[in-house]
């Protein structure tokens, strides 16, 4: 969608918390694929943990990384993703439900918007 709409509107992914740090809620599928990422104790860890997921993800949007006081996650019920779209006032409008089961109507909702109100090349 970034690809197909990023002229049309201001795409971010915004890193909060790890989900599944090795020193907290660990998850066997990320030991069986080698993930191993302690919680960042800081911002600067944490800063550094969101760029490695997005290089491994071979993400190409601009990344945001919420703050140590997690306020994005906490103000959008982010966790553990999930996908917003905000209009130019501010407004939210479209809110998915929590991802990864949240991800396929959420994206769909955003692409309607975006090709119902986005401005037109």
């Amino acid at each position: 969608m970034y690809r197909e709409h990023g002229h049309r509107a201001a795409f971010f992914l915004v890193y909060i918390r790890e989900a599944h740090p090795t020193d907290g809620w660990r998850m066997g599928l990320n030991d069986r694929a080698g993930i191993e990422i302690r919680d960042p104790r800081t911002y600067g860890e944490r800063v550094k943990v969101a760029a490695q997921a997005c290089s491994a993800l071979k993400l190409t949007l601009p990344a945001l990384v919420d703050g140590m006081d997690n306020v994005v996650n906490r103000q959008y019920a982010a966790w553990p993703d999930r996908v917003y779209v905000v209009n130019v006032d501010g407004r939210i409008v479209v809110k998915a439900a929590p991802g990864p089961r949240g991800f396929p109507e959420g994206i769909r909702a955003a692409r309607e918007w975006l090709e119902t109100f986005s401005p037109k090349p």
